[in-house]
């Protein structure tokens, strides 16, 4: 394939190999935001796509799928396990959210990083044209962006990062910060979630480098005494709105969120969450503060269900395998107590569903719950609020999310205070509806003014300049 003038790399490949009707195999384009940003400048730019396809000692030469040129990553079984759920996901993912579950520090799994990581920059250095531009995202690969560097001087290279950057003494526990940071400031541009994510990793950067930062620029020495300008600042993500607005409005949809709503009895509010998996969700708070108010006699299941969907994440990190076990026991605890023939408390989905399932959902929903104990925006939040048109429903979102910056209309709320969530539930679930309109329609208009595109263009633009210095 031809070097490409645009290059983007991420973990995974944006692609999923499926079987077609007849049995055969094609590649269908992943769900998901970041995918539904890039994909029409990629085949503007006719760029490049560098990424693992997601399966294990998979060798693919590189080939083209729905418009893009895809330049796959090969991993073997040992690297998923040390580089992947190991060091990406059982020591950067929770040390990143705030130590709720404590991180692992294995030298092998840095071992293994250091390899993948500079896979993925040697894909990328090779697959970029003289001058290109190189944009990389995510944990997975905080190291690409100096490998790059050294290997392709040339590139502008940006990177963004999709979860929290931790404060710096929770930053500093780890054995290889220095390390990190150092591969974080290969890039020309270092987007982040949050303003404060952006401070912190200032903050590390200060402390740890001792190099200058004004502002949001940082003076990164080089050799013989050159230096460079790297700019740290927050892009904040959201969504490709328009196939939520197209769902929302269909009426097979609208039809599907009262059968929904009927199949659970009719309720007279459903509280809906909708979840990887994940210790960081805060996914117990809800159910907790949940099944308190049913037993204080507050709510009743004649009037209230909460339907949580849980889609299976990292089944193979012990982390998980127990807050899994942890939450399906809570679940049948208060069904149990509280159930009767006719109605259930909790309607526990431990599966994924088609978009067009989740719309009705969305739809059907008068609460949905956001009680993340950490991150770094939540895509769901600006789901449920753009899919409801009829300006009706209400956001209850942790205050620790990104999305809280941004969705001011919104419950806010602690999700550590059980009290306090219980407080807010009940709030969210006797508002008026001239309350839940005013509050929707400014959330709405906040989400649809600035969405997934609004967001790579920005980040786009900072490249730009940043090629101009």
């Amino acid at each position: 394939m031809a070097a490409a003038d645009f290059v983007v790399v991420a973990n995974r490949l944006p692609v999923d190999r499926v079987e077609g009707p007849d049995g055969e195999e094609i590649w269908r384009t992943s769900p998901g935001g970041l995918v539904a940003a890039l994909e029409p400048m990629m085949r503007r730019e006719e760029g490049a796509w560098v990424g693992w396809v997601g399966q294990p000692d998979v060798d693919l030469e590189p080939f083209e799928a729905t418009g893009i040129r895809l330049i796959p990553v090969r991993l073997s079984a040992d690297e998923v396990a040390d580089y992947y759920e190991g060091f990406a996901n059982d020591t950067i993912w929770p040390l990143y959210h705030d130590v709720i579950a404590p991180p692992q520090f294995h030298r092998e799994w840095w071992e293994a990083y250091l390899r993948v990581n500079r896979r993925f920059a040697e894909a990328a250095a090779d697959a970029a044209a003289p001058d290109g531009t190189v944009w990389v995202h995510d944990y997975q690969l905080q190291l690409v962006p100096q490998m790059l560097r050294d290997l392709r001087p040339d590139l502008t290279i940006g990177y963004f990062h999709h979860i929290p950057f931790p404060a710096h003494g929770l930053y500093a526990q780890l054995p290889w910060r220095d390390q990190v940071l150092r591969g974080l400031l290969g890039a020309d541009v270092i987007g982040f979630q949050r303003a404060q994510d952006a401070t912190y990793f200032l903050t590390a950067v200060r402390r740890r480098l001792r190099y200058e930062v004004k502002g949001a620029a940082i003076i990164v020495p080089g050799d013989e005494g050159e230096s460079r300008v790297a700019v740290a600042r927050a892009f904040p993500i959201s969504i490709d709105t328009e196939p939520y607005l197209e769902l929302a409005a269909r009426p097979e949809i609208q039809a599907r969120a009262a059968e929904i709503r009927a199949s659970l009895g009719n309720p007279r509010r459903i509280l809906l969450g909708v979840d990887r998996l994940d210790y960081t969700k805060g996914i117990r708070h809800r159910i907790k503060a949940y099944g308190e108010l049913l037993e204080d006699g507050r709510l009743s299941v004649e009037d209230v269900t909460l339907v949580q969907v849980a889609s299976p994440s990292r089944e193979r990190v012990d982390a998980y395998v127990h807050l899994r076990d942890e939450i399906e026991l809570l679940v049948a605890r208060i069904n149990g107590d509280h159930d009767t023939m006719d109605h259930s408390a909790i309607r526990y989905l431990h599966q994924g569903f088609p978009r067009e399932e989740m719309v009705a959902l969305y739809l059907a929903a008068d609460v949905m719950l956001v009680t993340a104990l950490r991150d770094g925006m939540n895509l769901v939040a600006k789901e449920y609020v753009a899919t409801r048109a009829d300006n009706r429903g209400v956001l209850v979102l942790s205050e620790f999310t990104g999305a809280a910056d941004e969705l001011r209309q919104a419950v806010r709320v602690n999700p550590h205070d059980i009290d306090g969530l219980k407080d807010a539930i009940m709030s969210a679930i006797e508002m008026p509806p001239a309350e839940q309109g005013r509050r929707m329609r400014a959330l709405r208009r906040r989400v649809l003014e600035n969405d997934v595109n609004a967001w790579s263009s920005s980040f786009l633009a900072a490249l730009a300049e940043a090629r101009t210095r």
